[in-house]
């Protein structure tokens, strides 16, 4: 349709026009990055939240 390659060779075209990775990096994307460290600071926020009601007492 339109004379446009299948989306298959298109990505494959897109993927080996990457540089090789980088060793010893885990992430390659930065969005991953900040979406990993969103997550992880919720969970100790979370976390020290618990502690604090355990220490003050829910009234």
């Amino acid at each position: 349709m339109f004379h446009r390659k299948p989306l298959e060779e298109r990505i494959a075209e897109r993927v080996a026009k990457r540089p090789p990775l980088k060793e010893g990096k885990h992430f390659e994307h930065r969005p991953a990055l900040i979406v990993f460290c969103v997550v992880i600071a919720l969970v100790a926020l979370k976390i020290v939240g618990a502690f604090a009601l355990m220490k003050w007492g829910v009234k």
